[in-house]
């Protein structure tokens, strides 16, 4: 793939390059070799990331297939794979496509898929190749009789393996009920154009940082999964040699773990879908890791990967600074990004920023940095300074680009990646 001047971050007037060329131009980001606002990565973190993550769930004998929405990028689902995850799981056939491309194997579609035309895509996949394997959610009677219908309209071969999804009340997609979901793992069964390869949830909806609620919750909805599994089982509904029992978003996957393998008889395979691990970040789910950390006794968690770097470009009045950053490059879905990090004039190595600097609002291209007036003068931005912000939720960041540089903790760029949303 080639990067150019098409591409945010990316200078105007250089050539066009090949991506894994990227290393030999020896560009910095600190010493101003490619243009700001600019989206980073830091390898050290991510290396540690994938390795922490390998480490728990070989501990506790289960696989990730991680939600691949989260960062879009194939040269970042090799680097998964290569560490051990079982295949990577997205939100629509558009995303699985993506995934297919880039050779995947084992793809969830952690979502219902019922449209004809997604249906024709699933299907063009399978056939042609036949290692292949796609899972994707069901939890309707009528969404059942819609691929029945696609099925018997097109004449297809095509037998899609799918999840019965477990729901919660209030919150996302999912049977609600053990009765529903009995009917529903019955009906996959009996249907010429489904097999029932395991059971689904997301226990996301119910996180709240408060252990007690957490641990409840997510134990009482694991119950049920586990409940209609053995159900299922039972019943003999289940007809592949191995099922599929998966859950975990990013917040609480460490509880999640505790209840993933239920006592079946059949071989199992237990799954956990969290996609921020790769990168974490300095707010929403670093809140979330210093509970998991307090759970399970931890001295050393995920690291936050992902930087967005940006510029003052004016101090028009004491207190106010306005930076080179907006809504179209970072994340403010959740919270507002952080400054962590300054580069002084003349210096060659970031230093902190003062304890007053905050980003207080965001509008499409510009951030305003509220910081204390009274405060000594070397602790006041200057215009042309570069400042490092860390991020809350790295989805929403990550949507917001086309390619990334991955750079070593001198801010020197040895890697890229692409971002195909």
């Amino acid at each position: 793939m080639q990067l150019n001047s098409s591409f945010k971050g990316y200078p105007a007037h250089y050539p066009a390059i090949e991506m894994a060329d990227i290393k030999q131009y020896q560009w910095n980001v600190l010493r101003g070799d490619l243009s700001l606002p600019l989206a980073i990565l830091k390898n050290s973190s991510l290396d540690h990331n994938l390795q922490w993550m390998k480490n728990f769930c070989l501990d506790r004998g289960i696989d990730i297939a991680p939600h691949g929405k989260t960062t879009m990028s194939p040269e970042l689902y090799a680097k998964q794979i290569s560490a051990g995850a079982w295949g990577i799981s997205f939100a629509n056939v558009f995303q699985a496509s993506v995934g297919v491309r880039c050779g995947i194997q084992n793809i969830i579609i952690a979502n219902q898929v019922f449209q004809s035309i997604d249906l024709d895509s699933l299907s063009q996949f399978l056939v042609a190749n036949s290692k292949l394997k796609i899972f994707f959610l069901v939890d309707s009677l009528k969404q059942i009789k819609t691929i029945e219908q696609w099925k018997l309209k097109k004449k297809s071969t095509t037998i899609f393996n799918v999840l019965l999804e477990v729901g919660i009340d209030g919150h996302r997609t999912g049977c609600r009920t053990h009765a529903q979901g009995l009917e529903l793992a019955q009906a996959i069964h009996q249907s010429p154009a489904l097999v029932l390869s395991g059971i689904e949830c997301y226990e996301g909806g119910l996180v709240t940082c408060n252990h007690a609620h957490d641990q409840a919750g997510v134990a009482q909805l694991m119950a049920r999964v586990n409940q209609l599994a053995l159900a299922c089982e039972h019943n003999q509904w289940f007809e592949n040699e191995e099922v599929l029992i998966t859950a975990g978003g990013s917040a609480v996957f460490d509880l999640v773990a505790q209840y993933l393998k239920p006592s079946l008889k059949t071989k199992t395979r237990c799954i956990l879908r969290s996609g921020c691990y790769l990168t974490h970040d300095h707010h929403h789910y670093e809140k979330s890791m210093k509970c998991i950390a307090h759970r399970l006794q931890l001295q050393e968690t995920l690291r936050p990967a992902i930087e967005l770097i940006a510029g003052v470009q004016s101090c028009p009045e004491l207190g106010l600074a306005l930076l080179t950053m907006g809504k179209r490059d970072v994340s403010f879905d959740l919270d507002l990004p952080q400054p962590i990090w300054r580069l002084n004039f003349g210096d060659k190595q970031t230093s902190a920023v003062p304890d007053h600097w905050v980003i207080t609002q965001l509008n499409d291209q510009h951030a305003y940095l509220k910081y204390n007036a009274l405060s000594p003068e070397d602790e006041h931005p200057e215009m042309g300074q570069v400042v490092g912000f860390g991020i809350s939720h790295a989805c929403t960041t990550f949507d917001k680009w086309r390619w990334m540089p991955i750079v070593e903790d001198d801010y020197q760029v040895v890697e890229a990646v692409s971002l195909n949303f």
